[in-house]
C-alpha cells in the first residue's frame, strides 16, 4: 500500500509539473488574454485613476469577470510604471505599461510595443489633471448648482444601481446635480469603455471640419485596393455598416478579446479582414471599426506627434476636460472603440458640446449639422443606432417613446456607462458605474425619472 501511494503520489507531482510547464511555455490563449484584461485594467486604474490595486483586481476585475480570474494575481512596478498579471502566480504573463498623457498599454515582454507611438510623444502629454476651481460654477469651475428635486432622483439607490460610481445631471448649461460612490469623487478618472466610441466620432467631426476627411470617400485604406473593401466609406464605418467581419462576443477568445489583449496593432488586425455582407448592407456593432476610424483620423497627419497631441489640442483642452486621458495601443493608436478615462464632470463637459450641436460657449467646435448627422439614424440598423457612433434606443426603450423625446440618443458603454442626450429638453445625463448587464439594472428608470423632475 505505501509502494502504492508512493507511486501515486510520484505521478501526481509529475503530472503537476507537466501542467505547469505547459502553462508557463504554451498557455492557452484564453489565459493570455485574462492575463492582459487584468494587467490593462489595473494599470490604467493605478496610473491614471489613483486606486489601490489590490482593489481594482478583486472590483473590477474579478468580481465581474470569468471564473478563471480569480486566480490572477497582479504585480506593480511604480518606477517603471508597469502592472504584470499572471494566472495561478506564474502562468500566461501580461503586461502593460503607462505612459504620462497616454495611459497604459498591453505590451509583450520586451515593452518595445510602448515606446512605437512616437520619439515626441511627451508634446503630448497633457498638463496636469488638475481640479476644476470648486467656488466657481460648472463648466468653468466644478461647483454644482444643485436642483432638489432631481438630485433626490439619483440619490435613489434603486435608481442609480448597484455599482454606482458617479452619477451627474446637465440641464440648460448648469450641473443640476451630482452624486458619487464610495471611494470615488468628482476628481476620479472614470472609464468610458465604448462611449469613447462618440469622441471618437467627434474627432472625425473636426477633421471633416478641416477639410481632412469626407464621409463619402472610400478606398480608405491601401491595402483594401482592388477588392470589394476598397467601396467601404467612411460613413459605412461610422454607422456600423461596413461588411468587415467580426466576433464582438466577449465570452471567449474572440475577435474582439484578441483585439484589445492579443494585438499590438489593433487597427491592423481590423483592417485585414474581409467582407462577409456588401458594404452598407447590415449593421454589426463592432468596436474593430471604431480603431479602425482612429487609425484612419490619425493617418490624416503626416506627424505622428501631431495626431496624438490633436484630441487634447483640438477637443479636450477647448472644453476644459483636464482629466481626459485616451489610451493608445502598441503601435501608437488610439484605442478609440474603448479605453477613455474622464472624470464624469468632464463626461458632462463632452455631452454639453453634443447637447449645443457642437458649439462651445459660442464658439463652433464641430462642423454645423455633424451631431444631427451623428444622431440620424442609420438605415442598416433598423434605426436602433446613429450615423455616428451613438445609439437611439437603449435596453429596448427608443427615442420618441414614453417620457422620452424623439431627439433623444445615447451613449452606452460595458458594464453600465451610459449618458443620455436630450438637446430639446437641454439636458444630458452621465452614468458611470460597475454594473454587469447580469444585474438587470435598467438606467432608463433613472433617466425617465429625471425627466419627470424637470421644471
Amino acid at each position: 500500500m505505501k509502494r502504492l501511494l508512493k507511486t501515486i503520489a510520484g505521478a501526481v507531482v509529475v503530472g503537476l509539473a507537466g501542467i505547469g510547464g505547459w502553462l508557463t511555455l504554451f498557455p492557452p490563449e484564453l489565459l493570455k488574454v485574462g492575463d492582459g484584461y487584468a494587467a490593462k485594467i489595473v494599470c490604467s486604474n493605478v496610473f491614471i485613476a489613483k486606486r489601490n490595486p489590490q482593489a481594482v483586481l478583486a472590483e473590477d476585475v474579478q468580481a465581474p469577470g470569468h471564473p478563471l480570474l480569480k486566480f490572477v494575481r497582479v504585480s506593480v512596478d511604480r518606477e517603471k510604471k508597469s502592472v504584470t498579471a499572471r494566472i495561478f502566480g506564474f502562468a500566461a504573463p501580461g503586461r502593460a505599461v503607462h505612459r504620462p498623457g497616454f495611459g497604459c498599454t498591453n505590451v509583450d515582454d520586451s515593452g518595445a510595443q510602448a515606446l512605437a507611438g512616437s520619439a515626441r510623444e511627451a508634446e503630448a502629454e497633457p498638463g496636469a489633471s488638475r481640479a476644476h476651481d470648486a467656488a466657481i460654477g460648472w463648466p468653468d469651475g466644478s461647483k454644482a448648482d444643485i436642483d432638489p428635486a432631481i438630485q433626490g432622483v439619483i440619490e435613489d439607490a434603486g435608481l442609480a444601481g448597484p455599482g454606482i460610481r458617479a452619477i451627474a445631471v446637465v440641464r440648460d448649461g448648469r450641473l443640476v446635480a451630482e452624486t458619487y460612490g464610495p471611494g470615488f469623487d468628482r476628481d476620479t478618472p472614470l472609464l468610458g469603455w465604448s462611449m469613447t466610441k462618440s469622441v471618437t466620432a467627434a474627432l472625425i467631426g473636426l477633421r471633416i471640419g478641416e477639410g481632412k476627411m469626407d464621409l463619402s470617400r472610400g478606398d480608405l485604406l491601401p491595402a483594401w485596393s482592388g477588392d470589394d473593401r476598397s467601396r467601404i466609406k467612411l460613413a459605412d464605418l461610422l454607422a456600423m455598416q461596413s461588411g468587415l467581419a467580426f466576433n464582438e462576443d466577449y465570452g471567449d477568445v474572440t475577435d474582439v478579446t484578441r483585439m484589445l489583449y492579443l494585438e499590438s496593432d489593433m487597427a491592423g488586425f481590423v483592417a485585414s479582414k474581409q467582407l462577409d455582407t456588401q458594404p452598407g448592407a447590415k449593421f454589426r456593432y463592432s468596436s474593430g471599426t471604431s480603431n479602425l476610424l482612429a487609425h484612419l483620423w490619425m493617418r490624416t497627419f503626416d506627424d505622428p506627434a501631431e495626431a496624438l497631441a490633436y484630441p487634447r489640442r483640438a477637443l479636450f483642452a477647448p472644453l476644459g476636460m483636464t482629466s481626459a486621458v485616451m489610451e493608445t495601443d502598441g503601435s501608437g493608436t488610439f484605442v478609440g472603440s474603448s479605453y477613455m478615462y474622464a472624470t464624469a464632470q468632464d463626461w458632462a463637459r463632452f455631452a454639453q458640446l453634443l447637447l449645443d450641436d457642437g458649439s462651445w460657449k459660442g464658439r463652433r467646435i464641430l462642423p454645423e449639422g455633424y451631431v444631427s448627422f451623428m444622431r440620424r439614424p442609420s438605415a442598416a440598423s433598423g434605426g436602433d443606432y446613429g450615423s455616428g457612433q451613438v445609439w437611439l434606443q437603449e435596453n429596448g426603450v427608443r427615442a420618441g417613446t414614453g417620457n422620452f423625446p424623439p431627439d433623444t440618443f445615447w451613449m452606452l458603454g460595458h458594464d453600465g456607462q451610459a449618458i443620455m442626450l436630450v438637446p430639446s429638453l437641454r439636458l444630458a445625463v452621465v452614468r458611470l458605474g460597475l454594473t454587469p448587464s447580469r444585474t438587470g439594472y435598467d438606467v432608463q428608470k433613472l433617466n425617465a425619472k429625471i425627466i419627470e423632475a424637470l421644471d
